[in-house]
């Protein structure tokens, strides 16, 4: 117990340091009145987003709380609940302290002419935002564990809901974590697909009045598209993506301590002892990312804001791994426990997994900036081929996209083997968990390049110095990169959660850990579920277009008002932003609904296997398809930016080969920022609504024969 003491009083730490920082942005100056009168729009539009859409989740979120009390665990309602309030308070957060933050920066930039110094500001608003999401979702299951530990009661002996549930093996607290995961894992749905739509709609139509259609800039304060496009990297890239990796960070510790609840449950001290280390690994990883971000704000910062970043990484990942060994030897050596066989290289084998995850995410960062930063072959060449038109575009972006799915999925399949070899089943989910365990500073350096993004913006819809938006391109180009590591991060720890998952899932009613892929319920269920990966992206891709194309004609109308074009009379923002915000809650709820009722059916119909091999044929489908649409994408947008700099003579903005790299860039939209990123919240949320259901299954099966 003095261990759960220990953890609060970091996470605690933390909350104290996210508050410092929340209060130190907000006395920072705004800056001119023009910047002053753009950042209020931005955020009153972002938080008008953001109440709309809560009032839909609150609804969904109630009835599946009322449904989980009633029929499967009396109280599994109100760790869901929790679940689900931790994962909107860290978008709230993240969101408002990005609205503040972005055009803190863009003013620090003008002020003080220097890289280090808009490099602060940015880090420090969007380190609030990735310490709330390691903070609170540590904080809502320290506190369940602290009311329920982890113990050998079953549901049996302790009273469950409404059904008869038969299955002896899952216990009241495995019931409430896996609730209490699926609560983040609704809100993250919803908030990646209605963020995901607002903002790409946003984004691509805003591209289409300005660079196609009227020949503006980027971000001319002209169209009326440029100010939802601000927005959308508010409600997506930061609210959306804090969310996200919320949802994946609580998802990897709930799946490391229901595998040590399923193997370890005849051996209290084992138990005991599993259960607690990822906590503490977390715990620890918290502890490192206060020391690496806190270093990062002190220092004076150079004018190379990629290895100021870096270093706050490599502090931050460096800590967890010490503090992971310290642990291991803590629960696995000291005071000689029993070990069981799997530990093949004794106490030290959790935490050799937790390293293989860490190591597997650092690997899988570098393969993606390889493939979408300018810096490298891929994205240049893919730059210099514009100047043949849209079509040489499109195909050498999506071979990028392609080739890049190779090394990812090996890496994550070499280090679920050699995890799963040296410490059985408990290793794979440490291997996920430890991709995760500095997810605080991950999230605060992917977070740095909405806000980047967004000062770039303001700097020029506000009309800074051309000197000022040098700096804020140098910001931009970086964020860029950071965002598509930060993106590669998700999809691998999705991959590794997935897999724990599912093993937990298989463990619930499976004392062998047995699937058997020569059922023919397996097989049927992996064909259904890799088609319902493609039937997703196709649903959201489909509902972005339609968006932008609304959005795009609607700006139109605007821009043709009298005064609008000459820059005499502004632009209705509002009406566009009602738009933006009309389209997104609209087309939300279907995609989101999907991951809660598809394995709920299939369970239901055609009973556990089934459920079993749709979660692995959609987990195979989408791992590389979620790669795919990240890596392409990014390379698009980053070719677009290349050229745009001017690296390539004779092809500048505005010229033939701008154009076709415009084009990839929104199809690239659309994949990066939508489909990819919400591919990984997918396969998660359909394997904790799996486990969440397994005893249902397991009791009710309405076609199911041998």
């Amino acid at each position: 117990m003095s261990l759960i003491y220990l953890i609060l009083a970091v996470i605690v730490l933390a909350i104290c340091y996210i508050a410092f920082n929340f209060i130190r942005v907000k006395r920072m100056s705004e800056g001119t009145a023009e910047l002053t009168e753009m950042a209020g729009i931005i955020r009153s539009g972002a938080s008008a987003f953001m109440i709309t859409e809560f009032k839909t989740i609150a609804i969904v979120v109630a009835v599946i709380a009322l449904a989980f009390s009633l029929f499967v665990e009396k109280t599994s309602g109100i760790t869901f609940l929790v679940g689900a309030m931790m994962s909107s308070a860290v978008c709230v957060l993240g969101m408002r302290s990005a609205t503040y933050a972005n055009v803190r920066t863009a003013n620090k930039a003008r002020e003080t002419k220097s890289i280090g110094e808009a490099v602060k500001v940015a880090l420090c608003g969007g380190s609030i935002s990735g310490l709330a999401v390691q903070a609170f979702g540590m904080l809502g299951l320290v506190s369940i564990l602290m009311i329920a530990p982890v113990n050998g009661e079953t549901l049996q002996e302790t009273g469950h809901g409404l059904i008869n549930v038969g299955l002896t093996g899952i216990t009241p607290c495995l019931i409430r974590v896996t609730t209490y995961s699926l609560g983040c894992s609704v809100v993250a749905m919803f908030n990646r697909v209605a963020g995901g739509n607002y903002t790409k709609a946003a984004d691509i139509s805003s591209d289409i009045l300005a660079k196609i259609r009227h020949d503006l800039p980027e971000d001319d304060s002209r169209v009326p598209n440029v100010v939802a496009d601000f927005i959308g990297d508010n409600v997506n890239d930061i609210a959306g993506n804090c969310s996200d990796l919320l949802e994946s960070f609580v998802a990897t510790m709930a799946a490391a301590v229901m595998i040590a609840g399923m193997l370890f449950r005849s051996d209290a001290a084992l138990l005991y002892n599993a259960s607690a280390f990822p906590i503490v690994l977390a715990g620890g990883g918290l502890l490192s990312c206060l020391i690496g971000l806190g270093i990062a704000a002190v220092k004076k910062m150079s004018d190379n804001p990629s290895r100021e970043l870096n270093l706050a990484t490599w502090v931050s990942a460096g800590a967890t791994l010490l503090v992971g060994l310290a642990a291991s030897w803590f629960f696995f050596k000291k005071g000689d426990p029993s070990l069981p066989e799997a530990f093949r290289i004794g106490w030290l084998s959790p935490w050799v997994a937790a390293v293989l995850g860490i190591l597997s995410g650092v690997a899988i960062g570098v393969i993606t900036e390889y493939y979408t930063s300018t810096d490298f072959k891929p994205t240049r060449k893919l730059a210099e081929i514009a100047e043949e038109g849209e079509a040489f575009v499109v195909t050498k972006g999506d071979a990028i996209g392609s080739r890049s799915c190779l090394l990812p999925v090996l890496l994550i399949a070499i280090s679920l083997i050699v995890a799963g070899f040296l410490c059985g089943i408990y290793g794979v989910a440490l291997a996920s968990l430890g991709m995760l365990a500095f997810v605080g500073a991950t999230v605060s350096i992917d977070a740095f390049g909405p806000i980047a993004d967004n000062a770039g913006g303001l700097a020029e819809s506000c009309h800074l110095d051309a000197d000022v938006r040098v700096i804020t391109d140098k910001l931009d180009a970086v964020g860029n990169t950071t965002a598509a590591i930060g993106k590669g991060f998700a999809i691998g720890s999705a991959a590794f959660a997935t897999v724990s998952l599912i093993v937990a899932y298989v463990s619930s009613y499976s004392a062998e850990l047995d699937l058997n892929f020569a059922s023919f319920w397996v097989i049927a269920g992996g064909i259904l579920g890799g088609a319902l990966i493609e039937y997703f992206a196709a649903l959201l891709t489909d509902n972005t277009i339609e968006s932008a194309k609304i959005m795009a004609d609607d700006g139109d109308k605007l821009l043709s008002i009298p005064g609008v074009l000459e820059g005499k009379v502004k632009p209705d923002y509002n009406r566009m932003i009602q738009t933006a915000t009309k389209q997104a809650l609209k087309k939300m709820l279907l995609p989101s609904v999907l991951a809660l009722l598809i394995p709920v059916a299939g369970g239901l119909l055609f009973g556990v296997e089934f459920v079993g091999g749709l979660l692995i044929g959609a987990t195979i489908v989408a791992i590389p398809r979620a790669i795919f649409m990240g890596n392409s994408g990014g390379a698009f947008d980053n070719a677009k930016k290349y050229i745009e700099s001017g690296a390539i003579k004779g092809h500048g903005k505005g010229s033939a080969a701008h154009k076709a790299a415009v084009t990839g860039d929104t199809i690239g939209d659309t994949r990066k920022d939508v489909v990819g990123v919400a591919l990984d919240i997918f396969i998660k949320s359909m394997s904790t609504v799996a486990n969440t259901l397994v005893s249902v299954f397991n009791s009710i099966t309405f076609i199911h024969f041998k």
